[in-house]
């Protein structure tokens, strides 16, 4: 640089004695600025995480209160005692439950097996009345051997507790019979069953098949 240029600046720095001055206080602005914005940021911040904190305090306070470590070890102690109770009646139903279906199964099976031999000593009768009657001319013979089969088979449904339902003469009942012809009549009460079109069964209080019937009604 020349002798006569740096003369010249600084003539300028001599004639401006404000200018570095100037400059540097409006560094000293900005940096003012931006400090305070990131002063009210982490404020703002802080004060959020804050409220969380109080929050989850607030939760925390609600489950457990002001315990003290000895407290919340016996809190902690007597939840685990209760969860394990719940897992051993938990476990304990579902066993209650298989040992349920199991006895169920076994009941079916076992009334099956009772039904099949009933109508295992009833089919060797069938056996007995087919080889008797290729000797039997006679129609009233046939006719009897008939009737001591069809005796032994409805008493073997008996002894299973099948049950037949009471129908002619009785006051129509539309849980046990199911009405299929209507006869106007004088000499009954209407809703009187007339006749037995067809037997119905019931099983217990299980009705298998309602009782076709006929039932009186007024003229």
């Amino acid at each position: 640089m020349s002798k006569h240029h740096k003369n010249h600046e600084e003539q300028k720095k001599s004639s401006n004695p404000f200018a570095t001055e100037e400059t540097e206080n409006t560094v000293s602005v900005d940096d003012a600025v931006e400090t305070e914005e990131k002063e009210t940021a982490e404020e703002t911040a802080n004060e959020e995480k804050t409220e969380e904190t109080q929050e989850k305090k607030g939760i925390l306070g609600g489950l457990f209160g002001n315990k003290s470590e000895e407290e919340l070890k016996k809190t902690k102690e007597a939840y685990e005692t209760l969860n394990n109770q719940y897992l051993r009646l938990a476990a304990d139903f579902d066993n209650y439950r298989k040992r349920q279906e199991s006895e169920r199964e076994n009941l079916i099976k076992f009334g099956t097996e009772q039904a099949l031999k009933k109508m295992i000593e009833l089919a060797d009768n069938f056996d007995r009345a087919e080889k008797a009657m290729e000797k039997i001319d006679d129609c009233e013979k046939a006719k009897e051997s008939f009737n001591i089969l069809n005796k032994q088979f409805r008493d073997a449904l008996t002894k299973l507790g099948l049950e037949q339902i009471k129908t002619e003469g009785e006051k129509f009942d539309p849980n046990l019979h199911e009405a299929v012809m209507q006869v106007p009549t004088d000499e009954h009460p209407e809703e009187t069953v007339m006749q037995e079109m067809q037997k119905g069964y019931k099983f217990g209080d299980k009705v298998l098949r309602a009782s076709m019937v006929s039932v009186a009604v007024g003229k």
